[in-house]
Formats: C-alpha cells, structure tokens, sequence
C-alpha cells in the first residue's frame, strides 16, 4: 500500500540545519550529536521502508519577527525579495533531489504521479520504488505579488498554503483577520493554474472565506480537530464539515500535543499512542459521515521534540503502523487505504496538469 504524507519539511531542514534527506535518520542523529537541536525523524530511506511513497515537501521561511524564533533558526527574511530568496533555494533542493537521484521524482504532472505508484505495485522491489514530492508553499511571503506566482509554477509548486505565519495575503491561526485584498487576488491566481489550496495555518475567518470562495480543490495538509486541542491550530467542526462538503482531505499529525487533550510539552510521550492518531481520524469520519476527508499529514520534522511524538514512533519508517491502527479499529480495508493514500491521491489527480 502506498501512504501519502501531506506534511514534511525537507528542504526548510536542509536549509537550516544542512540535513541530507538520502541518509536514514539514525545517521544524522548520529552525526549531529548533542546539539540541542530537533531529533531528525525522516529521510527518503525511512519513508521508503514504511511504504511512504509520496510526501508533499513544504516550502516554508521564518520573518524575523517570529516570536518563537528557535537556535537552529538561522535564515530569516525581513521582506518579500527575502522570502523569495529563502524559497527558491528550497524548491532548488527538491529539484536537484530529484535530478541527482533515480529514487525521487518532483511530481510535476499526472504522468508523474501515476509512474511514481506505478513503481509501487505488489511484487515492485523496495530499491525499484520511487518516492514522490510535491512541492507545497506553506505561507505565501515569497509570492512577490500575485501573478508573480506565475514563477513558482514553473519551478513546481503545486500546493500554496497563504498563512504560516501572518502574510501580506492572510491572516494566520490565533489571529483575527482573514483575507487581505491582495489574498483574494492571490486565490484567482491559483485557481488559474488549477493549484491545490491549503488552508493549514489559516484564521478561522481566513479559512471559512477560503472555502466559501475558492473554486479549485481544498485540502488542510496538517492540522487535527479542535476537539482534542483547544487552540488556534485545530479545526473546529464547522471548518471540518466545510471542507468535507467541499470534498476536501485533512491530513491528521502525529505531533502529541493536537492528539491528546491533557497532554504537555514535557510531559513522557508514552502518555501518547497511535492509536491517539486513530481518535483523530475516526473523529473526522464520524463528523464528515466518510472515511473520504480524512488523511496523514505527519509533520514528523517540524522541529519538534522526540518525547512530543507517539511512543511507537521513533522515525517516519515506523509510520506503516497508522494501518494496523485503524483495522483494529474496524476499519475495512478500502477505507484504510483511502485514509493513508487514496483521498491525498485522489485531491492531486484533480490538481495536477496533464503531461
């Protein structure tokens, strides 16, 4: 079975902490020692060994202004010229990943997509399979104006998330605003060239006005149910049921803090299990009716500490276990499949342009 995760940060790694995603996680764990720095929990060995097949690789650049600047943040941008810079660089990374490696493949178009799970039919060699990347801008800073995104395009961004942190475009999670004037532009924009909108890290306003206008697909690449987490970061079950009605997928993380109500920074992450995750995803399901708006969006790499994630979880190769999860929950088949790949899948065919 091949498993989409909506949610990993690659390149902002690669950038920040010069993280090589061809080495196994262990290896870099190994080689960074005791730094004080974020447990590295993926590469393309890793996901490959737990059947993930695709991942949508973010895009992502901190302002200086970020008030929960981190040691290890060590680029940051001041202005857009900036965030552009920032950026290219990474899209650069996913693209010489995937000239300099026949394992990975820049999913471009639906001929990419479908050679790439072609490559991973029953019986298909694990050194014979090839991991995808979708190139996805998680905040549009770097989106100079609007029609600049013309640019990205060409480069191979098919998935925009406007807010990460607060944007010329969008007002971010904890904030009250929604879209700007230039965001609406923004989302004609996309909607031309047929891109996938992300309303990760949206304000709820920004997130509901989204919806309600966008014409072209929806997904939220990471984020879980305000249910199990009472903050700006989780979904509510209005935005829940708008996005299903809207046939939209939510990628549901792994990071412990949106899984369990009670649970801390600090706290042991025994107090966590996957089958925390599958709370999450059954929650969605019951809410929306379907096992069709529900998916993996791990955020495995985002910086978090090691003791934040599930006590099954030590890299994104132990990630394979979301299945065994969800069957002993009842769950047929299909709608295992459909949760850790198909729906994902199903949201790129509909995006992505011919080739």
């Amino acid at each position: 079975m091949l498993i989409v995760d909506a949610h990993q940060n690659i390149a902002f790694n690669a950038q920040q902490l010069g993280r090589d995603y061809e080495r196994w996680a262990w290896q870099l764990r190994e080689s960074e020692g005791d730094q004080n720095l974020p447990p590295a929990m993926t590469s393309l060995p890793d996901n490959l060994m737990s059947g993930i097949g695709i991942v949508y690789g973010s895009i992502i650049v901190m302002p200086e202004s970020f008030p929960l600047q981190e040691s290890w943040h060590k680029l940051t941008y001041r202005a857009a010229d900036d965030a552009k810079l920032l950026a290219t660089w990474q899209m650069d990374y996913y693209r010489r990943l995937a000239d300099e490696q026949d394992q990975i493949t820049l999913i471009l178009t639906r001929s990419d997509l479908e050679a790439v799970i072609a490559s991973w039919q029953d019986g298909a060699p694990l050194r014979g399979r090839i991991g995808g990347i979708v190139a996805l801008m998680e905040g549009a800073e770097p989106v100079t104006e609007p029609r600049q995104f013309e640019e990205w395009m060409e480069l191979g961004v098919r998935i925009v998330a406007p807010a990460c942190q607060p944007t010329r475009y969008c007002a971010a999670a904890g904030f009250t605003g929604g879209l700007t004037a230039l965001g609406y532009e923004l989302l004609d924009v996309l909607a031309d060239y047929g891109i996938l909108l992300d309303v990760s890290h949206m304000s709820e306003r920004a997130c509901q006005q989204a919806i309600e206008t966008y014409p072209g697909g929806i997904i939220a690449s990471h984020a879980n149910p305000r249910y199990f987490y009472e903050g700006p970061r989780g979904l509510s079950d209005q935005t829940i049921r708008a996005l299903a009605e809207r046939d939209g997928v939510i990628g549901i993380m792994v990071y412990n803090r949106y899984l369990r109500r009670d649970w801390r920074p600090g706290d042991p992450n025994r107090r966590v299990g996957l089958d925390h995750w599958a709370d999450a995803v059954d929650y969605v399901c019951q809410l929306t009716g379907s096992a069709a708006h529900a998916g993996l969006g791990s955020d495995i790499d985002g910086g978090y500490a090691y003791a934040s994630f599930p006590q099954e979880v030590d890299t994104s190769a132990d990630l394979w276990q979301l299945g065994d999860c969800l069957r002993d929950r009842g769950f047929a088949d299909d709608d295992v499949q459909a949760i850790l790949g198909g729906n994902h899948l199903r949201k790129l065919k509909e995006a992505l342009p011919e080739g």
